[in-house]
Order: C-alpha cells, then sequence, then structure tokens
C-alpha cells in the first residue's frame, strides 16, 4: 500500500452563511415592540496550512471531499447565529496549489504559510438589521450567502537544496544514508526507491538538505518509468548531483552515455538549464570502477563538470564532496534576493467606477454582471414581495436601472443578474412593481401606524368630555328660555 502521494485533486466546499430572522418583539401590553430578529452567521473557510511535520498527500488522496461548517441562522430577540468553523488543512512544504486548467493560484512555502481554497458564506442580515427611518418593521430577512466551491490540485514540490539523480540503481539511496541520517530502502535491484528521500547534511557551518530522487531512465520526461512523476521534485533544488554509476553491470552503458541521457531529459522537463551541476563517480571501491573513473574523468572535466570520486561503502571523498555542495549552496543562497516585508496596497475604487457592468446579448436581453448586484440577488427570498422591493429599491440607487436605459433597454426586455449557469432572469420594467407597494411605501408596516384600541378609547372619551364643557361654556342660567 502507497504511503506516499505527491499530486491529488481535492474538493472543497466552503461553510454557508446562515440566514437572517425575521421576527417582531413580543410582550405584554407591547404587541408591536419593533422587529428583532438576529443576523446569520458566517460559514467557515477551507484554508490550507505549511505543516512542516506532514510530508506527503496520502490523507487527501483518501478523503478528497473537504467541506467547513456552515453558519448558523439568527433568531428573535436580536440573537445572532453562531459563525462556522473553518476547516484547516496541515500540507506539506512546497505545495503548489492548482486549478483544473493548470494555472497556479498559490505556492506554498515555508512553515505557517496559508491560502484560502474556500472562503465561506456571509450570514444574512436579520429585520432588525434592515429597519431604518422609512422601513420600521421589515417583514422580511436577507439569506445567507453559499459558502464557495471548487475543485484544486495539490502538487508537491520537495523543498531540498540539492537533489541527487542518475539512473536506477546507480547508488543514490546510499549516497544519502552515508551523508545524512536518512534510512531509504537500499537494494540491489532497479527502482528500489520509490518515493523521494529526504536527508539533512552538516558541513561546518553549513546545513542543507538532499533529496534522493527516484531513477531516471530515458523517456522519463515523456512518462516513461518513474521520471515524469518525480522529476517535479527537482525543480526546487539550488544543485543538481549526477550520480554516475561506475560498477555498472549492463554492458551497454556506461558513466558518460548516462550524463548525457539524463541531461537529455532534464532539459526535455524545461526550466533547469541554470542549476548548478556537479557530478560524483560512485562505486570507486571496487576495482573496475576505480579503473573507469580514471578513463572518464578527464572527459567530464573538460566539459566543465567538477568532479568527485566517492564509494558510499568506503566512504572515500564523502567529506570533500560534502564541503563542495555546502559551498555552492552558500553561494546560491547569498544570491538569492532578499525578503522583504508584504506591503500593503491599497487600491481605492475609480470615481467613475460603478461596481457592476451592463452588457447586451442579442435583442433585447441584458445582463448584469457585478459583485453587489450578484450578491444582493443570492440574498433574496423571491418568495418575499417585501423582500423583492428591497432587492429593487437596492438596484436603483446603485444605478443599474439608468445603466440599463442608456444601453437601450425597453420595457419587457430580459434582464440576467449573474453569470450564465447561476443567473436570475426577469422582465424588466422601469419602475419595478414587486407587490409590496400595495402596502404602502416599501418596507413600511402599516401596524405599526394603526392606533391601538385602548387609545382610541381614551381618544374618545376626551373627545366627548371637550364637547360636553364646550356645550357648557356656552350655556346661560340667567338667559331667557
Amino acid at each position: 500500500m502507497t504511503t506516499f502521494v505527491d499530486r491529488v485533486e481535492l474538493h472543497v466546499a466552503a461553510g454557508n452563511g446562515g440566514h437572517g430572522c425575521a421576527s417582531v418583539h413580543r410582550e405584554k401590553f407591547k404587541p408591536l415592540g419593533g422587529p428583532d430578529g438576529g443576523n446569520g452567521g458566517r460559514g467557515g473557510d477551507v484554508v490550507l496550512i505549511v505543516d512542516q511535520s506532514v510530508t506527503t498527500l496520502l490523507e487527501y488522496h483518501h478523503t478528497p471531499h473537504r467541506r467547513a461548517t456552515n453558519g448558523k441562522p439568527g433568531e428573535g430577540g436580536n440573537r445572532s447565529g453562531a459563525e462556522g468553523s473553518d476547516l484547516v488543512l496541515p500540507v506539506p512544504d512546497g505545495t503548489v496549489v492548482l486549478d483544473r486548467r493548470g494555472n497556479v493560484l498559490a505556492d506554498l512555502v515555508g512553515q505557517g504559510t496559508t491560502f484560502v481554497a474556500g472562503r465561506g458564506g456571509r450570514g444574512g442580515l436579520g429585520n432588525a438589521a434592515l429597519a431604518s427611518a422609512r422601513r420600521k418593521a421589515p417583514g422580511f430577512a436577507l439569506l445567507g450567502e453559499p459558502g464557495e466551491t471548487r475543485d484544486i490540485v495539490l502538487e508537491l514540490k520537495t523543498v531540498a537544496d540539492v537533489a541527487l539523480v542518475g539512473y536506477p540503481s546507480a547508488g543514490k539511496s546510499s549516497l544519502i544514508s552515508v551523508l545524512s541520517a536518512a534510512k531509504p530502502k537500499i537494494a540491489d535491484y532497479p527502482f528500489t526507491t520509490l518515493v523521494p528521500n529526504l536527508g539533512v547534511v552538516t558541513a561546518g557551518a553549513t546545513v542543507y538538505t538532499i533529496a534522493d530522487v527516484p531513477g531516471l531512465i530515458p523517456g522519463a520526461s515523456q512518462g516513461k518509468g518513474l521520471g515524469l512523476e518525480f522529476l517535479r521534485h527537482v525543480e526546487r533544488c539550488e544543485v543538481l548531483v549526477h550520480v554516475l554509476d561506475c560498477a555498472t553491470l549492463e554492458s551497454e552503458r556506461d558513466p558518460v552515455t548516462d550524463l548525457d541521457a539524463i541531461e537529455a531529459e532534464l532539459a526535455q522537463y524545461g526550466g533547469l538549464d541554470g542549476r548548478p551541476r556537479v557530478v560524483v563517480l560512485n562505486k570507486v571501491d571496487i576495482p573496475d570502477g576505480q579503473d573507469l573513473a580514471d578513463i572518464i574523468r578527464p572527459d567530464l572535466e573538460a566539459r566543465g563538470y567538477p568532479v568527485f570520486e566517492v564509494s558510499a561503502v568506503s566512504r572515500k571523498g564523502l567529506k570533500e564532496l560534502s564541503f563542495a555542495l555546502a559551498g555552492i549552496v552558500e553561494e546560491a543562497r547569498a544570491a538569492r534576493p532578499k525578503e522583504e516585508a508584504t506591503r500593503i496596497v491599497i487600491r481605492p475604487q475609480a470615481v467613475d467606477d460603478a461596481g457592476f457592468t451592463v452588457t447586451q446579448e442579442g435583442d433585447g436581453f441584458f445582463r448584469v454582471r457585478g459583485e453587489k448586484p450578484e450578491r444582493w440577488v443570492r440574498q433574496t427570498d423571491f418568495s418575499n414581495d417585501e423582500a423583492v422591493g428591497y432587492l429593487a429599491d437596492r438596484l436603483n440607487r446603485l444605478g443599474v436601472e439608468d445603466e440599463l436605459m442608456k444601453a437601450g433597454a425597453r420595457e419587457g426586455d430580459g434582464v440576467a443578474i449573474g453569470p450564465e449557469e447561476n443567473a436570475v432572469v426577469f422582465d424588466w420594467e422601469p419602475s419595478v412593481a414587486a407587490g409590496a407597494e400595495m402596502l404602502g411605501r416599501r418596507g413600511e408596516d402599516h401596524r405599526m401606524d394603526t392606533i391601538r384600541p385602548a387609545a382610541q378609547r381614551r381618544r374618545d372619551r376626551d373627545a366627548e368630555r371637550d364637547e360636553a364643557l364646550r356645550a357648557y361654556e356656552g350655556f346661560d342660567p340667567f338667559e331667557e328660555q
């Protein structure tokens, strides 16, 4: 059973926002105490975070569907719903996040680096938050927004300073086992290493990491063998070390031919031309191996490669190789641009930017796109006439009706708000009548303006008393009847 996975497709869904509550306060002797519906809670986000204790994407290979919790709906008594919990997914250092088309969304390098893969939906406002001087008792509330859903691809690219590349059974695993404390599987057959192995090497004051990449063969960049699956693990390395087998048992192979074949595959893969190369002639503890190393070393040095003769068994040349790699790594680190603190860039909205666009998509059909109109539509309960009227008021204040008129829209034309796959379509009228107007001004509850019976009785008694008083004041007892 595999224990190492470096590429998975992950399906994430953020939490939905809770719906707002439409409620009226009820208390003895206060039949209409005003709106007291609370707001819905925000849905939880799906967050990827780098955790260096995680080394594989195996967990997401087995359970690729991940969902954050939803926000709770609001309640009466001005009680807001609880927010959904964020779903935090730990990933290995060096994970690249891509969409299904292959576009890079994030490159997660460094402990604690985060990326929000899915944003939770906003909670809907309750009718208490929607009340105003014009709308004293709203009989509706806003719906919670649905959370963001996404299909993403996670690719792991090993974060190491040095990469050991070479043919299968060239001795890469043996070499990393003696240079560091790594304990990879070592055997006398090809493709013993099925996953990249990482080791930490200390050379004087320099500490660097070294990666053993599974064996490459001709055609690896086109998917032959295991090469294409693991070539991505050399992309982040500062130094490429060619491990050449000087004691191969295959008569048709020789170290120089192996080097040319591996270089051809690296060139075919692309993006590695500027990396420093080091050649290691391995297994020189064998007499034939030492003789072959003496023969080919001048040719390799003539090509400009630093050459080291080593033996993982006798430990010959390992110290020199370790310190030489440390020097190259230090030079590469010094040449890196210094990391600067992230600058906060504020981009204010342009004065002439309305925040939405109106485009004509055929005869008598228009589409409105924009963050605010689309969000307002998602949060509208279309079964409530007053809520629809409130949406119409908001769109009118934003200037949507004016832009539709400028675009040539006429009464009865079709208007869609939102993308094609999830749009609300309606027949446009310059002055929207949603039905709530029959109750009076939009958003008003006439029950708030109705005089209560007890108050009306007091008014009637006061009117009768005033009438009687006026009649008494006009009565003269000495007037001749």
